[in-house]
């Protein structure tokens, strides 16, 4: 065999491999659903104050001075621990369009279930040890359909009041650092006919001993 024929063989067989590794990776990221997911706003709101808006930046308060209700008074506040809850509005997109003349109209078949939330954490200097840099990341439930046409809103768990006992936000109690981080959230769900189907969005959230 001449070393022009191997190398349009190999040529050929190189192109086929990664013609194959994009296949496969298209078909991991869009699945088996004829439908996409699509996070329209992701937003959180901090936990225990009672004017806390909905941002789509979250300065999370790993300790708060309650001071009123039961024994708690502003001369006698009561350290409290609060999760910081998260608000998702999910839609859904086809991925046949169709044509201008013939639009593609979506069915009840469609309409996708939400029932896992992954929420995990990350920092932008890499350093990214769960419990060391970072809380660990966790799995909650949440629950809501998203319809075939409009949109669902829906709560979730983004921080949990247990994270604030565990390393390393237990640390920022007393010693006035901020951990900045970007909380990634996947949402998980599976359409009528039983394919299985998620989107993952980004929120920054800011961990410190914020003044009460």
């Amino acid at each position: 065999m001449t070393m022009s024929r191997m190398r349009i063989i190999t040529s050929i067989l190189t192109a086929a491999a990664l013609a194959a590794a994009v296949s496969c990776g298209s078909a991991v990221r869009t699945g088996s659903s004829p439908v996409f997911l699509v996070i329209d706003t992701l937003t959180a709101s901090r936990g225990g104050a009672s004017s806390s808006q909905a941002s789509a930046v979250l300065s999370s308060d790993v300790l708060t001075l309650v001071t009123t209700g039961g024994t708690c008074t502003t001369n006698n506040p009561c350290p409290t621990l609060f999760g910081d809850g998260g608000n998702v509005t999910l839609r859904l997109a086809p991925k046949d369009i169709g044509t201008p003349a013939s639009p593609a109209t979506p069915t009840s078949n469609n309409e996708v279930l939400i029932t896992r939330v992954h929420v995990s954490y990350r920092r932008t200097d890499n350093r990214n040890v769960e419990g060391v840099d970072v809380p660990f990341s966790f799995d909650t439930a949440a629950t809501g359909t998203v319809p075939a046409t409009g949109s669902l809103t829906l709560g979730f768990d983004l921080v949990r009041s247990q994270a604030k006992q565990d390393p390393p936000l237990m640390a920022l109690e007393s010693n006035g650092v901020v951990i900045s981080t970007i909380a990634d959230v996947t949402f998980y769900g599976q359409d009528r006919t039983g394919n299985n189907i998620n989107a993952t969005g980004s929120i920054a959230v800011n961990f410190a001993n914020w003044g009460d």
